[in-house]
């Protein structure tokens, strides 16, 4: 089914029309602690059992990270534990130990317990007909949880033009080497992540995101939330994020990582001050990640937009 342009959806969307066939994106302008818990509970499904919150802490620099004071009353009403993985390109979370200091410095352990994932090794999930990739490399703590809420602030990154739901479970759950493999397109398991070959490693990104999501009862435990704020080019992985330079949007949540990460995408193309944006993620390609995650199973482009507020 041909995907609506974002201008229409908006418009349908005010006037209170829908389109049942279509994944639903939930969305708000308000970027509120109560904003978040109610697209939390649009999207009907509830995080239960032993509850992974994953999301991006921050390196060392940056402030452009989900703030606390956001997330923390959603990540308690679920009795979520926060679950990062150590880098593998260096800098201020590359090992445990200076990782769980910048987590600290950055607030996160006020308002939860914080589980480094691969502090203890690492798991293998399948990777089900990748193209790239055989398995998923994760920290073995992910094998822990029953349950995974994705909490992601969409914006920029420097390799993959975006980063969003669907770049959150890959190479954010991945292990150190797992990030060798993704980033490689399953070509290295040690050594640096720069590779040559774009678009093979945004669709080893989503061969990734689909393994993680199949893990967890083929997608039923999983559900995804994200936050358009601090809208910079730059990752919240960057120690020296460029400022941002457009507005802020509001909060979208769904079932579907795909469905979401196209509509923040197309709230970007939408908006009247998204150009830096919009240059950076056509310069990576990043809308192919997206693209490939659909054509492989994972979700669905098409949506409605539906404004709870």
């Amino acid at each position: 089914m041909k995907r609506i342009a974002l201008s229409l959806v908006l418009v349908l969307c005010i006037a209170g029309v829908s389109f049942a066939e279509n994944s639903t994106v939930f969305f708000t302008k308000d970027i509120s602690p109560a904003g978040l818990m109610n697209i939390y509970s649009k999207l009907g499904r509830q995080a239960e059992g032993k509850v992974a919150v994953k999301l991006s802490t921050g390196e060392a620099g940056n402030t452009h990270y989900l703030s606390p004071a956001l997330i923390g009353g959603l990540v308690q009403k679920v009795n979520g534990t926060i679950v990062e993985c150590n880098t593998a390109y260096g800098g201020s979370r590359a090992s445990t130990a200076l990782h769980r200091q910048v987590i600290e410095d950055h607030g996160f352990t006020k308002i939860a317990k914080v589980d480094i994932m691969d502090e203890e090794g690492e798991v293998s999930l399948p990777v089900t007909n990748g193209k790239h990739l055989k398995e998923d490399v994760v920290g073995s703590h992910f094998k822990d949880y029953d349950f995974v809420l994705v909490l992601t602030h969409f914006k920029g990154h420097a390799m993959a033009g975006l980063g969003g739901a669907l770049k959150n479970i890959s190479i954010g759950i991945a292990s150190p080497r797992g990030k060798v493999i993704i980033h490689t397109a399953g070509t290295r398991q040690t050594g640096s992540i720069w590779y040559d070959k774009q678009d093979d490693f945004l669709e080893s990104m989503a061969e990734a995101a689909k393994a993680v999501s199949d893990s967890l009862e083929g997608g039923r435990k999983i559900m995804y939330i994200s936050v358009m704020n601090h809208l910079s080019v730059d990752c919240d992985c960057d120690g020296s994020p460029s400022a941002p330079d457009m507005h802020d949007i509001g909060i979208l949540g769904s079932l579907d990582p795909v469905a979401l990460d196209q509509a923040c995408v197309d709230f970007v193309y939408n908006a009247p001050d998204g150009k830096s944006l919009i240059k950076r993620m056509e310069s990576r390609h990043g809308i192919h990640t997206i693209e490939y995650a659909e054509q492989i199973g994972l979700g669905s482009r098409a949506y409605d937009l539906v404004n709870i507020d």
